[in-house]
């Protein structure tokens, strides 16, 4: 069954977290890890959001970020 749609934030501040399917690995090495963070580092410099903190674990990643359009 699908989730419902995110509701909007007046703030435009959002924790997401990313999660692996049944929670496995999604980082099998630190390689892993630093391709992910290289891809969000690439997609934040386009100015649509701020990252103001990131956790990456084995099986799931945490993002707190502002959008900025």
């Amino acid at each position: 069954m699908p989730r419902t749609a995110r509701e909007k934030s007046e703030t435009g501040i959002y924790h997401l977290i990313l999660r692996g399917i049944n929670r496995q690995i999604i980082f099998e090495d630190d390689e892993d890890a630093l391709q992910f963070l290289l891809t969000l580092d690439r997609y934040r410099s386009d100015g649509r959001f701020t990252l103001y903190a990131y956790c990456l674990m084995g099986n799931h990643v945490h993002l707190l970020l502002k959008e900025e359009e």
